[in-house]
């Protein structure tokens, strides 16, 4: 399964949601905002949103700053 993130294809063996994928990089849920095939995705929807091949994820991450 192709999955286009960020920019970047990448290959993944198995199906998985949106939660799954964030939990194998290590980011938490409550610091990004993630965007399948141009629609954000509700936080709440993660864990019951699988990805599908040539799906294009984007993940935009929260930066505190001054």
């Amino acid at each position: 399964m192709n999955i286009i993130i960020n920019g970047q294809k990448l290959e993944f063996k198995k199906e998985m949601s949106i939660k799954m994928f964030l939990d194998t990089k290590n980011i938490s849920p409550e610091s990004v905002v993630v965007e399948l095939n141009q629609s954000i995705i509700p936080s709440e929807n993660y864990h019951t949103t699988w990805l599908t091949s040539n799906d294009k994820l984007e993940i935009l991450r929260f930066v505190g700053g001054g």
